[in-house]
């Protein structure tokens, strides 16, 4: 800036202030001429300014500066306020400034129905556009992919469909800004179909076209296509950007193709991409949805500078593919370093301790969320919910989700799983009940919750009512895991047969989870030809998981058929087969103790199995005794070792009574990776 060089002193007098005002941080209002009276600038000087304001106060101080010299009617200021308060989200004020200018024209109504459709004011920006056409003021090609927006904000399929008509009508629909709005209106309103044919029609594409076109793919469960269209994209020529870039990782991870993901990988390396967090957070969550944490983890140790998102990335991985244990020891590296979780690094967190079962350690979570003031979050609320009911505290998550000042269905179909894995179904149809009166609107996880809750307490009615009204009164298609769970309701209640025919009559071909839950029913009452017919498809479905056999020996055991029970066996022993050990977690002091079936590897094996021996003495005076028929058939090396007791879950038990006084309750989680 050469000021001494400038001969106007009202032109030096407008870059020193534009100078002090955008190096310091003392407001216009303050800068005074030696009168004391506040400097007037000229437009230009007031626009450059605006521009360069990165506080709200500042903006404000120099709207004052601006009506105090007698700007307040120049259209041309009132634009860029307008446009600067919805910038900083104060759309109120944009609206005051707007209201307050008389002569408006075409580029002040853009810029308020442009603020509010880009602060998810949707319904207000089409009523803008419709008065603006009201007051003899017609849009233009800046106009219409902001009442799009606000169209897709509402999902207003219809209103956009008119906007559509509007824009081919006025011959705007050659522009690839407002085409690439109406893709992007149409893709976020589900139809993808005229999305993609507008795409294919435009004469002309620009990167935005495109990221729009693979992003919207992506977010509506289209992957293949997604990545289908980025390779078109890169032999066309255009180049990705760093959106793209973020929108091809996310498809990638939705794949789940490793391979592949290590080949845009290294396509983010060669064009010097890799550096950006977001990129790097995107490829840690696209390695560990293609199984390879190993990765992931190597990409966040590489990492120079991580904020908060990275380390929720990381955390969030561990947690989703099953490693809890990391994910709560990378939280506590976090707050080592002097980072600040957000509140998705807590859910991550809630998560790995409802996987854990580790209440201690909720318990401390949730007293850090409540003195970060996230406690209230909906998002952590509904995993302060889901994480006390896993651990065994329903108590506790009725008390989180009361405490629940906003909820959404997500949050009531925690509560409603959390009844039903405690065998409270009427409690859960309670809370089902109070849900449809609070006017939510359940989805299909809902129902899932609600009719295992049935499952869990012998519900059959109230389990077919909802079934049937699931369909009939929400147009949910019942999907496998419904069928499942009626299958799972219909057995436990001992209606074998109308299971059985139920299974049968299935739109769709019955998976796993379906014959596994028939089978279930068939080993508590003991049916055979039922049990036998119902293991047969389930060997055919997974041959290699050894649980569905020693389930069929258990039903024969339990008949007393042990020709059947060595048949079985021999198939396994055939088929090279082995049981994966079950495992149990206790934690005691903040540190988590792991035992296997006749474990012996723990530092205080020996006082373990002397307490063991204390409670099996206690157990067998209180007249407990063990029913041992089906574990000899089971494992038949380790049946020994178990009648005396010493499987994972009591040995648990017996370190639990040695590593805690009197009082607390002893809680244990188990990994039944056999079953």
């Amino acid at each position: 800036m050469e000021v001494a060089f400038c001969r106007n002193v009202k032109i030096q007098r407008h870059v020193y202030v534009y100078m002090f005002f955008t190096t310091s941080a003392v407001s216009v209002p303050a800068i005074k001429a030696d009168e004391g009276r506040s400097i007037p600038l000229h437009t230009d000087a007031y626009a450059s300014l605006l521009h360069a304001c990165t506080q709200i106060e500042s903006l404000r101080q120099l709207h004052a500066n601006i009506f105090a010299n007698g700007h307040s009617q120049n259209v041309f200021l009132a634009t860029k306020l307008v446009g600067m308060y919805a910038v900083f989200g104060f759309s109120e004020d944009a609206r005051k400034v707007f209201d307050k200018t008389r002569q408006r024209n075409i580029f002040v109504w853009n810029e308020i129905i442009k603020g509010y459709a880009c602060n998810g004011l949707c319904e207000e920006a089409l009523t803008l556009s419709r008065q603006m056409q009201q007051a003899g003021v017609q849009p233009n090609r800046f106009t219409f992919p902001f009442v799009l927006k606000a169209c897709a904000g509402l999902s207003a399929l219809q209103r956009g469909m008119e906007v559509h008509a509007e824009i081919t009508k006025r011959r705007l629909d050659w522009n690839v800004c407002v085409v690439n709005a109406l893709v992007d209106m149409y893709a976020k309103c589900q139809r993808m179909d005229i999305a993609r044919d507008l795409f294919d029609k435009m004469s002309e594409r620009d990167v935005v076209s495109w990221t729009t076109m693979i992003s919207r793919y992506v977010q509506n469960g289209h992957a293949k296509e997604a990545l289908a269209l980025f390779h078109q994209m890169k032999s066309s020529g255009m180049v990705p950007n760093r959106v793209t870039i973020l929108s091809v990782v996310t498809a990638y991870a939705e794949f789940g193709d490793l391979q592949e993901g290590k080949g845009i990988h290294e396509y983010i390396i060669e064009n010097k991409l890799e550096l950006d967090v977001s990129v790097r957070t995107c490829l840690i969550t696209m390695y560990a949805k293609c199984g390879s944490i190993r990765f992931a983890r190597q990409l966040f140790d590489k990492m120079p500078q991580r904020d908060v998102v990275l380390w929720s990335a990381m955390i969030a991985a561990y947690a989703q593919t099953g490693h809890a244990n990391e994910a709560l020891m990378l939280f506590k590296q976090m707050l080592q370093a002097g980072m600040k979780p957000n509140s998705f690094t807590i859910v991550s967190v809630l998560q790995s301790c409802a996987h854990l079962g580790v209440l201690q350690q909720g318990v401390w979570i949730h007293d850090y969320s409540v003195r970060s003031g996230m406690d209230l979050n909906v998002f952590v609320g509904t995993a302060l919910v889901d994480m006390y009911a896993k651990c065994g505290n329903i108590a506790m998550a009725r008390q989180s989700f009361d405490r629940m000042s906003k909820r959404n269905v997500v949050s009531w179909s925690a509560m409603i799983a959390g009844y039903g894995m405690h065998g409270l179904g009427k409690d859960a149809v309670a809370i089902f009940t109070q849900m449809l009166h609070a006017g939510m609107k359940p989805n299909h996880i809902t129902f899932i919750c609600v009719l295992s809750a049935c499952s869990h307490a012998g519900l059959v009615d109230e389990g077919w009512q909802y079934f049937n009204t699931m369909r009939q009164d929400y147009c949910i298609t019942p999907r496998m895991e419904h069928y499942t769970c009626m299958v799972d309701l219909l057995g436990r209640a001992g209606q074998l047969d109308e299971a059985r025919d139920f299974v049968q009559n299935m739109p769709l071909k019955p998976d796993v989870g379906v014959w596994g839950s028939l089978l279930g029913a068939c080993r508590i009452y003991c049916n055979i030809e039922l049990g036998r017919f119902v293991a047969e498809r389930l060997f055919n479905l997974e041959p290699d998981n050894v649980g569905y056999y020693v389930l069929l020996s258990n039903i024969y055991a339990d008949a007393g058929r042990w020709d059947g029970v060595k048949k079985v066996r021999e198939k396994i022993k055939d088929s090279g087969l082995k049981k994966s050990p079950g495992c149990s977690l206790i934690e005691v002091d903040n540190r988590f103790h792991a035992f296997l079936v006749a474990d012996k590897s723990h530092p205080q094996t020996k006082e373990i199995y002397a307490m063991l021996e204390i409670l099996a003495r206690q157990m067998k005076v209180a007249g407990y005794v063990p029913n041992v028929d089906f574990v000899l058939n089971e494992v038949e090396d380790e049946a020994e070792e178990l009648i005396h007791c010493s499987d994972n879950e009591k040995l648990a038990i017996a370190f639990g009574n040695l590593g805690t006084g009197p009082g607390p309750r002893i809680e244990i989680s188990n990994d039944l990776s056999a079953w």
